[in-house]
C-alpha cells in the first residue's frame, strides 16, 4: 500500500514518519520524501490512527489529486536544491512541466492556491534554508555557496539572504556560532 504524505519535505521527516509507524506497529517497505510504502493495506481505523499521529507533527495523509500534485512539486524542488543535477540546462518551469506532464501555468496557479505563495517564492525559501545549513555545517564561504547554489553572483545571494532572513549571511553565521558555543556543556573555541 502506498500512502502519500503532505508536508514531508526533508530527511528528518522520514525519521519522524518511521517512528510513528513503529509506534503504531506498522512496517514500511520504503519511506521516501512524501511517500510511504507499506507491506499491507491498512484497515480504515489504522489509516485514521496514522493520519492523526502524522497531524500531530505537521504532516498528514494526502487525499486529493491536487494536493498530491503540489507535494510532487515540493519534492522535485527539494531534490533539485539538495541533490542538484549538473546537467539540468532548461528553465526550471519547463523541467517541472515535463516531469509532471502539466502546463507550468496550471502547476503555478495550483501551488499558489494550495500554499499561499508562488513556486518561485517557495524555491527561494528552500534555497535560503540550504544556504543556512551550508554556512553552519559545511563551513563554506559565500562565494562557494553562491556558485554551488547557482546564484548569478555573491551579491545576488547576499541580497536574497538578507531579504528573507533579515540579517546578512555573515551575521547569521556569527549568531549561530555564538549561540552554539554559549550552549550549556559547550566549550567556546
Amino acid at each position: 500500500m502506498i500512502i502519500n504524505i503532505k508536508n514531508m519535505v526533508c530527511q528528518r521527516c522520514e525519521i519522524v514518519v518511521n517512528t510513528i509507524l513503529e509506534n503504531l506497529g506498522l512496517e514500511a517497505v520504503q519511506i521516501t520524501i512524501g511517500e510511504i510504502m507499506l507491506r499491507e493495506n491498512l484497515p480504515n481505523y489504522k489509516l485514521k490512527q496514522l493520519d492523526a499521529a502524522l497531524k500531530e507533527t505537521g504532516l498528514e495523509i494526502i487525499r486529493s489529486k491536487k494536493s498530491l500534485i503540489v507535494e510532487k512539486i515540493k519534492k522535485i524542488i527539494f531534490e533539485t536544491i539538495y541533490y542538484p543535477d549538473e546537467s539540468l540546462v532548461i528553465k526550471f518551469s519547463c523541467y517541472l512541466s515535463e516531469k509532471l506532464n502539466y502546463s507550468y501555468t496550471y502547476l503555478s496557479n495550483l501551488f499558489s492556491r494550495e500554499n499561499g505563495i508562488s513556486i518561485e517564492r517557495y524555491i527561494i525559501l528552500q534555497k535560503i534554508e540550504k544556504v543556512k545549513s551550508m554556512l553552519i555545517s559545511e563551513n563554506a564561504v559565500l562565494s562557494e555557496i553562491a556558485h554551488q547554489m547557482k546564484y548569478s553572483s555573491v551579491a545576488h545571494l547576499s541580497a536574497q539572504f538578507k531579504k528573507v532572513t533579515g540579517v546578512t549571511a555573515r551575521d547569521y553565521k556569527a549568531l549561530r556560532i555564538h549561540a552554539y558555543t554559549r550552549m550549556p556543556g559547550r566549550i567556546a573555541v
